[in-house]
């Protein structure tokens, strides 16, 4: 064939391919929102359980990236077809006892770039996005806060109903677990800053709550509970005027009117309980003072292009025996060369991991150099076939 024909015939092998990605990724449409679901689960499972979402900064963003879905899906379901494409082009140039493993060709291929987009799937992104999403000891403070807010809940129902003995107990145990944790110890503060300012702004909130229960657990003469919301409206003054050491002394102020009430003097435990909750809070809400807030587009960007990624890297062993079949690489220039390979295989996993951290810079780099290592076997091995076949076909000489 002339080189004319060589582009006529690649012309018409890469218009059947992307026919079949065109056909394929507009049927993927219908289910492109049930895909998106499925690719995004290892990012949502990253993030804290109350912030689980995606955002979207457009309009038209939402219906871009299903229709990026769609078009992908065909990439991936038509893989076969484009394998058998590339299989039909290069096969004049294979020997006739060479071409009868088309069907291998595509099904190994096939196989290898599922498992690539698999072990991305299942092993890469969910240690990726723990690493980059999960907040380290943050988020286990973060966890300790909430626990200790939904305790602090039913503190607050008990009082309310008028049980107090379960109120004292809960409150009792809850302060000594956060005590020992040091989520919430006090501590000396010559400055209101952003640990301090959260606090006191959740003790507010708190004395509020505690004004309701015991109004409605303990229900007597409403005077001494105006003087405590008095107080408590002049803490809220001072704190949103910036001054929360002195809305601070207020609350205090305020707590020991409310525990001066009637019948409310064993309640003491249950304010210092909402007081460690407050510290505990403050000193979350200062220590991760970053939120992440993720869009769609960019997500799927990162994960599609990881997942493509692996997978044809996972074709790295097929399409070198393809190249040791045509001629084009020998094993031992492979070999040759083992060293830079592995030097470029290192370089480009850093660039393509989002991650500077070693896990995920060896989930990339490692398989990477294991599957050039089964190419360079694979074209060793294809090389000795050959020659053994073709000392097999060679006349023995002439007595």
């Amino acid at each position: 064939m002339s080189l004319m024909d060589h582009l006529t015939e690649l012309r018409s092998r890469l218009i059947r391919a992307v026919i079949a990605v065109c056909v394929l990724g507009v049927l993927s449409l219908a289910f492109s929102r049930t895909i998106f679901g499925l690719l995004m689960k290892p990012v949502l499972d990253a993030l804290p359980p109350d912030a689980r979402s995606l955002i979207y900064t457009s309009g038209v963003e939402e219906i871009n990236v299903l229709m990026k879905v769609g078009l992908y899906a065909g990439v991936f379901f038509a893989t076969p077809v484009v394998l058998w494409q590339v299989w039909g082009f290069v096969a004049p140039g294979l020997f006739p006892h060479e071409r009868k493993y088309a069907a291998p060709f595509v099904i190994l291929g096939t196989l290898a770039f599922v498992a690539g987009t698999a072990f991305a799937y299942f092993v890469m992104l969910p240690t990726m996005f723990n690493f980059l999403l999960g907040g380290g000891d943050n988020a286990e403070l973060d966890g300790r806060v909430k626990a200790a807010e939904a305790q602090e809940q039913e503190v607050v129902r008990y009082v309310r109903i008028g049980d107090l003995p379960h109120a004292l107990e809960l409150a009792h145990e809850s302060s000594e677990a956060l005590a020992a944790r040091g989520d919430a110890q006090v501590e000396a503060r010559d400055d209101a800053g952003p640990e301090h300012s959260a606090e006191v702004s959740d003790r507010i909130l708190a004395l509020g709550r505690m004004v309701d229960a015991l109004h409605q657990g303990f229900p007597s003469d409403a005077a001494p509970l105006r003087n405590v919301m008095e107080k408590r409206l002049a803490a809220w003054k001072a704190y949103q005027t910036g001054h929360a050491d002195k809305a601070s002394v207020l609350l205090d102020e305020a707590a020991e009117l409310l525990l001066g009430k009637e019948g409310a003097q064993p309640l003491l435990p249950v304010w210092h309980f909402e007081k460690h909750v407050a510290l505990a809070k403050g000193r979350y809400l200062a220590a991760a003072w970053t939120r992440p807030m993720l869009s769609m587009s960019e997500q799927l960007t990162l994960v599609l292009v990881l997942e493509l990624a692996v997978g044809i890297i996972f074709e790295l062993p097929l399409v070198m025996a393809l190249l040791a079949s045509l001629g084009l690489v020998k094993a031992k220039w492979l070999m040759k060369y083992q060293r830079h390979a592995f030097i470029v295989c290192l370089v480009l996993a850093a660039v393509i991991t989002p991650t500077g951290d070693p896990v995920n810079l060896s989930l990339m780099a490692g398989p990477m150099i294991l599957c050039y290592e089964l190419g360079v076997l694979a074209a060793w091995l294809i090389e000795k076939r050959r020659g053994n076949k073709t000392d097999a076909i060679v006349p023995a000489p002439k007595p």
